[in-house]
């Protein structure tokens, strides 16, 4: 699982679909009040990018990614 590497949300572009909450199987969301937290940012796999896919809003991306 990574430690340095780990998703971020931009809340200027989430609308809380949870989309990503459903998705992840690892557990590294959870419901928020107004979006969805990173609670458990250690149990992300590194470079899944599976959330990242699936935002419909493209509110999702990681510390740690060169690419930032």
């Amino acid at each position: 699982m990574a430690q340095n590497w780990y998703p971020v949300i931009n809340e200027e572009l989430c609308i809380n679909c949870n989309t990503c909450v459903d998705f992840c199987t690892h557990n590294v969301y959870e419901y928020g009040d107004e979006f969805p937290n990173v609670a458990t940012p250690m149990n992300c796999v590194e470079f899944c990018r599976g959330c990242s896919k699936i935002c419909p809003t493209e509110a999702i991306t990681y510390f740690g990614d060169d690419d930032n």
